[in-house]
């Protein structure tokens, strides 16, 4: 079965449709497509060309393109996105006017005009049962609140980086990944929060990235502190590069009290015994224990 990916949003998941019987070239990527789907009607661009992919692998049912997008159903697109902007404004002044504690992120107004759905952040629960109504009777429509968190919000809105470039969840991230502080400590980076956090205030989703790289490689390294043996002798580890796979080791000079630095390959290094003792679940990486 000739299979097409289909994104309804300029960044966001890929959903997976039947080409059924539109002539494969004419659905390349950029494609305008109406599909049916579980809101309804909807307007998405052709993000992956069809392929063969195994329907077993896929949610299901998996649905068809209904149709290649006429000009009327691009024009009714780009009408869309002005009312979604004039509900916008609508919804911040009813959210004004019932003094709630809430910030409104987005509008989304689906495309056969069966539901509008605003997107919102709080701090807390928000009794919006009297915005909901008012909303109700002003544009004549299902309407539906759903609370987002701020890293939705940010791949919303969209911004920059600390890194100087366009925020990754804004422009290629389908999905969110957990990231854990583990990640940061693996990559041998400042546990200060304003470094490591991106602009929605969590952990940055690039950690994530080279984690089962630093993973692999953390695991042939010796820990700061740990008592090692190298070709000039026994010494304590100083500090680690995880990427050169080096370590600067303090060896105690023969026949002084003095001590000398020197860096060794890790290859080159033998632990003794480590600085620390783990126990439990560790998920350190540097204890033999739990290896």
């Amino acid at each position: 079965m000739k299979i097409v990916g289909i994104r309804f949003k300029d960044v966001g998941r890929i959903y997976y449709f039947s080409a059924g019987d539109i002539n494969e070239e004419r659905l390349t990527q950029g494609t305008a497509v109406v599909v049916e789907t579980s809101r309804g009607l909807e307007y998405g661009l052709v993000t992956m060309e069809q392929s063969d992919i195994a329907i077993q692998s896929l949610p299901q049912p998996v649905r068809k393109v209904l149709r290649l997008a006429t000009p009327a159903d691009i024009a009714r697109n780009e009408s869309n996105a002005e009312k979604e902007a004039e509900a916008r404004e609508i919804c911040l002044e009813k959210i004004k006017t019932h003094n709630l504690e809430m910030n409104l992120v987005d509008v989304d107004l689906t495309f056969d005009h069966s539901k509008i759905v605003f997107f919102f952040t709080a701090d807390g629960r928000v009794d919006f049962r009297e915005l909901v109504k008012d909303l109700a009777a002003t544009f004549k429509m299902r309407i539906e609140l759903r609370q987002i968190g701020v890293r939705d919000e940010a791949k919303m809105l969209n911004g920059i980086g600390i890194c100087g470039r366009t925020l990754c969840c804004a422009t290629f991230l389908d999905e969110f990944q957990p990231v854990s502080i583990k990640s940061a400590k693996d990559q041998g980076l400042s546990l200060n929060p304003t470094k490591i956090s991106g602009v929605c205030g969590k952990l940055m989703c690039c950690l994530k990235y080279e984690e089962e790289t630093y993973e692999h490689l953390n695991k042939k390294m010796p820990g700061v502190g740990d008592r090692v043996s190298t070709p000039d002798g026994e010494g304590t580890v100083l500090n680690v590069n995880v990427l050169r796979q080096t370590a600067k080791v303090a060896i105690r000079v023969k026949n002084q009290d003095d001590t000398k630095a020197e860096t060794y390959k890790a290859e080159d290094i033998v632990v003794v015994a480590r600085a620390h003792a783990c126990e439990g679940n560790c998920s350190c990486g540097k204890c033999g224990k739990h290896r």
